[in-house]
């Protein structure tokens, strides 16, 4: 049985805001979150050991990075942003079979 399975059961479903889509983006939105924040521990468990192991130093993560990097720092960035946000532009991405 997958975890989806037992999800939808015949119980009512909660709703906080007015139009139900809103809630259900909303869900969305917090287990993203929720990723993002197990993502961010484990970063930091894994800086400890390379620091605890001499490999890193933490502080010169934190250092300013330098002008090429800056740039391709942005040029990612502004990719990762473009791929967000396209769908707020109201545009179909896969067009289908016509």
């Amino acid at each position: 049985m997958r975890i989806s399975d037992s999800l939808i059961l015949d119980r009512p479903e909660q709703n906080f805001f007015a139009d139900p889509a809103l809630d259900r983006a909303f869900g969305v939105v917090m287990a993203l979150a929720t990723e993002v924040y197990v993502q961010r521990d484990r970063v930091r468990a894994l800086e400890r050991k390379l620091e605890a192991a001499g490999i890193i130093d933490r502080a010169d993560m934190d250092r300013e990075p330098s002008e090429d990097e800056r740039q391709a720092n942005a040029e990612d960035r502004e990719a990762f942003v473009e791929g967000l946000m396209i769908n707020l532009l109201g545009k179909q991405q896969a067009k289908g079979a016509s």
